[in-house]
């Protein structure tokens, strides 16, 4: 199942509320192409211009398809319930889960609560998707990805935020027998699961600024290539949306940027998203279960899978209970009970974020609550920052006998939470009197000086909410320690830093090792020698980063279920003699740097990488051949924005390889160079400039 962490591709945004009438009665308005401008810029990037939100999130939806049509049907299909169609058992398991889950039921339930505004805008990027379709059949590799429907459209964006909420995490490790169980209903042991999560975002009021304006760096963490990766696009109606910055293959709008007066950035917080509650099963029928007294039947209903290269629909039960989505295993049965799939509105609340124009509008977007997860770092133009660890979070049992971070019993409405907090009961800071926010992905109450901190004991410990410290916090404290004002250069150094701090905060104690005699070990000398005179930064020169890049990979994956677990002497030996052995069978030396074992590949160009698991600048990787390994996931679209007082705001942006994912397209990696050289391109919100600096200017069609 954790093949489904590959289908995230769907956070995408929405709009403003409306009554229930009008939203059913909404009908789709067939759009006209030649209303909608697209223009390519030098770099390839999309600028979409037309009178209505629509007719750009048509044009959006268009220039995603020429850019990266093979991801788009992968989520079209998602979004259908038919991805076993081309990706066999892989993509029936993701299917399965999506039944499992209730997206389409959820989506056709609140179907009417939905805003016409957002309908439209969907209906928009929908129709786009079908128009390119058809324009191009020669394109088309799966036949059922087409026509999508806008139902099936927001049931894969339900599916997608559900699976980023730790359902892809959760319900494998029910799956394999991994969770806690209930005594006297079932044994088990739990594991802790929880892996390196990237993502960085600062702001900055013009108090803390030599320029006088605020700063805003979006930065997430996500994979280079594939669904999750972000494209950039910049979208613009006389409606008033007018925004830059990353969004998902399948995207319908911006996902994190900047418009006109404000932006913002998205981290992952690691707040308690899912709980798991332990059914107690009628002895007598393994379809009932327990509940306030009472044996009540489990809801079962058949999915039908569609599984390329077999020529028979396989049909498998699915199992609902009070809680939720349920499971049955050898260690028992198991319900699921998250948000994310109980809130179909996610959309329409990132819709009212694109657009508002000051932060009261913000605020009153985040007040909606149907965005179930995310850190947000907020900048505007009036000199307002803002920070939110920001999720949809039910209101739980505060009884003790309740362990909400483990299993819960499931056989009482004692336990089966209905409500959700407002949002102004998560933890947040407005206009610190620091004059600056960050967050790594780190604990919310560590977001700050020091002495405007929150206070951890204010909020609920049973919301989950981190309190700890990783390498990448601690890194931005060391820089900004006793500083006073942050020039734009300095500002960008803090961004693209490769520095670690200097007490390293990773898991399974790695850090242990450089603790030994090197003398005593003749064989490993040379690198035990090279890590312990290593000064920490992650650079391709480098001859430690090249070591601890081996050392990590090889204990997590020895470790993986107990990152809190130190080392001992025996496997600390057991890492050394795997690295030499490693360097000495791949590379016939161990007089190696960083950079000629880890690489940026993009099609057939291969070229060295800095970058470690939990430096500001990240990089994650995975084995790719003859030893090396390949850089999957870190540092990705950048975009650092500066609010002067007056005027748009100044925007400087750089992706990974390129706007195209075509070989043959010159887009396909003109920004790698830049990226490895941690320079920036510049960008802009205003419509002429764009025009008169166009490379290619057309309507869809």
């Amino acid at each position: 199942m954790k093949c489904l962490l590959f289908f995230l591709s769907l956070i995408i945004l929405s709009g403003p509320p409306a009554t229930a009438q009008t939203a059913a009665t909404q009908t789709a308005t067939p759009i006209d192409p030649r209303h909608i401008t697209i223009a390519r810029d030098s770099f390839g990037v999309p600028h979409i211009f037309a009178p209505t939100d629509p007719e750009v999130a048509y044009g959006l939806a268009w220039a995603q398809a020429e850019d990266d049509f093979g991801t788009l049907q992968l989520v079209t299909l998602l979004s259908k319930g038919r991805l076993g169609d081309a990706l066999e058992k892989k993509g029936a398991a993701a299917d399965y889960t999506m039944s499992l889950l209730r997206c389409r039921q959820l989506v056709e339930d609140q179907w009417n609560t939905l805003s016409p505004d957002f309908i439209a805008l969907m209906s928009g990027y929908v129709q786009g998707l079908n128009a390119y379709a058809t324009a191009h059949p020669g394109e088309v590799k799966y036949k059922r990805a087409f026509p999508l429907t806008q139902q099936e459209y927001l049931a894969g964006v339900v599916f997608s935020i559900s699976i980023f909420c730790d359902v892809g995490t959760v319900l494998p490790r029910i799956l394999g027998g991994k969770v806690a169980t209930i005594p006297g209903f079932s044994s088990g042991a739990a594991g802790d699961e929880r892996g390196p999560k990237g993502s960085n975002a600062f702001a900055f009021q013009s108090s803390r600024t030599t320029t006088g304006e605020a700063y805003l760096a979006i930065n997430a963490h996500q994979p280079l290539e594939g669904p999750t990766a972000f494209y950039e696009a910049h979208v613009h109606s006389d409606q008033g949306w007018n925004m830059l910055g990353g969004v998902f293959p399948g995207g319908c709008l911006i996902f994190h940027g900047t418009n006109e007066n404000l932006g913002w950035a998205h981290t992952v917080n690691n707040q308690d998203k899912v709980d798991v509650f332990q059914l107690q099963m009628n002895p007598v029928n393994d379809n009932q279960y327990r509940f306030d007294g009472q044996w009540l039947d489990l809801e079962v209903s058949t999915v039908a899978l569609h599984v390329k290269g077999i020529p028979f629909t396989i049909h498998k039960k699915a199992y609902w209970s009070r809680y939720g989505a349920t499971v049955k295993t050898k260690k028992g049965v198991f319900a699921l009970r998250t948000p994310a799939n109980m809130d179909c509105k996610a959309l329409e609340e990132w819709y009212r974020m694109d657009k508002a124009r000051n932060f009261t509008e913000f605020y009153q977007a985040l007040s909606m609550t149907s965005i179930p997860m995310f850190n947000i770092m907020y900048a505007d133009r009036y000199d307002t920052i803002f920070y939110i660890s920001n999720g949809k979070i039910p209101r739980r049992n505060p009884n003790p006998a309740y362990h909400w971070s483990s299993t819960v019993r499931g056989d009482t409405s004692a336990t089966l939470w209905t409500t959700f907090k407002p949002v102004t009961e998560l933890p947040q800071y407005l206009n610190p009197p620091s004059g600056y926010l960050f967050n790594t992905n780190h604990s919310p109450f560590l977001a700050t000086d020091p002495r405007y901190d929150l206070d951890p004991r204010k909020f609920d410990p049973k919301d989950g909410f981190e309190i700890y410290d990783n390498n990448r916090s601690l890194r931005v404290r060391e820089i900004l320690q006793n500083f006073d004002k942050i020039d734009y250069a300095g500002f960008k150094r803090l961004k693209f830093d490769r520095q670690l701090p200097a007490r390293l905060a990773y898991p399974y104690g790695i850090d242990t090792m450089m603790q030994l005699n090197a003398g005593d070990y003749p064989e490993w000398k040379d690198i035990i020698t090279h890590l312990q005179q290593w000064d920490h930064q992650a650079v391709a020169s480098s001859q430690g980063a090249a070591i601890f890049l081996l050392i990590y990979n090889y204990v997590a994956g020895k470790l993986g279920g107990s990152p809190s677990r130190q080392l001992t002497k025996a496997e600390s030996l057991e890492t050394y003699r795997y690295v030499y052995d490693y360097m000495m069978k791949y590379f016939g030396t161990t007089d190696l740097v960083l950079g000629d074992i880890q690489k940026l590949v993009r099609g057939d160009d291969i070229r060295s990488a800095s970058g470690l698991p939990d430096v500001l600048a990240a990089a994650y990787t995975e084995p790719y051949k003859k030893g090396l390994r390949k850089v999957t996931s870190g540092d990705a679209y950048i975009c650092l924005v500066r609010y002067p007082k007056n005027g748009l705001p100044v925007i400087e942006s750089v992706n990974t390889f390129g706007a195209s994912s075509h070989p043959n397209s010159p887009h396909y990696k003109d920004q790698e160079d830049m990226f490895r050289r941690q320079q920036m391109k510049p960008m802009t919100l205003d419509k002429e400039k764009v025009l008169a600096a166009a490379e290619k200017i057309y309507h869809p069609g």
